[in-house]
């Protein structure tokens, strides 16, 4: 009798939902029809009250694309890092966090001043681009929830980062340092390898039987401004390529040297060939160089990220000596 009654509960007993089950629904709610028809309608009234800086960014996009064509390509980066992390996002409940909405409010009131304010404030694309970084963060908070925000925090910044035209005043805080030691380290090159060649600050002059020919660095490294485009290219490259913390800030890091170094070999690239054409030395061919020059910095990047990647392994003979040893002694 005990016996019968021991089977028959466990007979009627419903099943319990497993945890994959639990997590199923979020899933389907996730990635249903009508919440991605939702986020369309809110990607397009984002990009209709932002539209004064999206269409300038773009205009500037085009109209210099060796400085800042890259900033077409950045969305794209944004989500693939977004694309990567999609079992993640798909399994994180999506709940609403309040706290977005100071977030919104914040940024567009920035927007707003930034862009129709009175001409003694900030009216900067720069400060554009970070209201509305601001606010598409808090929109983040406010429809998806905290977790799901943690996930997109990295490609939200990497965007607003990388995918905006930096202004020139603040661009010179770093390339004008930058275009000196070029000039420099380009004057060396150019007296070891033989060449008559003087330096007046950025401008190099090289003398052909008599005949000076200017190399003025400050032009010639227009293409300094395509740092921002080799610092986005390593950040891309280190999170997607090498799995601890400090091997990514190394990778970053190494970008300066690394964009100095080839920016070197290209001014003095520049003034070699100066010696049979004068030409060269200025006009777009020095753009062309400077493009020539970005195939060994990739290929010296992933050099690095190589040597940073296998700085340390790990020993797989450790492990199972520990064990044995455990076991040996237990």
């Amino acid at each position: 009798m005990s016996a019968i009654n021991k089977e028959q509960p466990q007979g009627l007993e419903p099943k319990m939902p497993s945890d994959a089950a639990r997590a199923r629904p979020s899933v389907v709610a996730l990635a249903s029809p009508q919440l991605l028809g939702a986020g369309l309608l809110l990607l397009a009234a984002f990009v209709a009250v932002f539209w004064v800086f999206f269409s300038t960014q773009l205009k500037w996009a085009l109209d210099e694309p060796a400085d800042w064509g890259h900033t077409l390509f950045v969305p794209a980066i944004s989500g693939y890092f977004i694309a990567i992390r999609r079992q993640d996002l798909l399994l994180a409940p999506a709940k609403a966090c309040w706290l977005g909405i100071p977030l919104v409010l914040l940024g567009v009131g920035a927007y707003v001043a930034t862009t129709f304010g009175p001409a003694w404030f900030v009216l900067h694309h720069n400060a554009r681009g970070l209201s509305v970084g601001l606010t598409l963060i808090g929109l983040a908070l406010l429809v998806l929830g905290t977790r799901i925000t943690k996930i997109l925090l990295f490609p939200i910044i990497y965007w607003i980062a990388f995918g905006q035209s930096v202004s020139e005043r603040l661009l010179q805080l770093v390339t004008e340092r930058m275009q000196d030691w070029s000039a420099v380290g380009a004057h060396a090159l150019l007296s070891i390898t033989g060449v008559d060649v003087e330096r007046s600050g950025n401008v190099l002059t090289v003398f052909v039987n008599g005949v000076a020919t200017q190399l003025n660095v400050a032009e010639a490294c227009s293409g300094m401004r395509m740092l921002v485009a080799f610092l986005a290219l390593g950040v891309a490259i280190a999170y997607t390529g090498l799995p601890k913390t400090w091997q990514r800030v190394a990778l970053v890091a190494a970008g300066i040297p690394v964009a100095i170094g080839v920016n070197v070999l290209r001014v003095y690239s520049l003034g070699l060939l100066s010696l049979w054409n004068a030409n060269f030395a200025a006009g777009d061919f020095h753009s062309f160089v400077g493009l020539v020059w970005l195939v060994p910095a990739l290929l010296l990047y992933l050099g690095i990220m190589w040597f940073l990647r296998n700085l340390f392994v790990e020993d797989a003979t450790r492990k199972p000596a520990e064990n044995s040893g455990a076991s040996s002694a237990s």
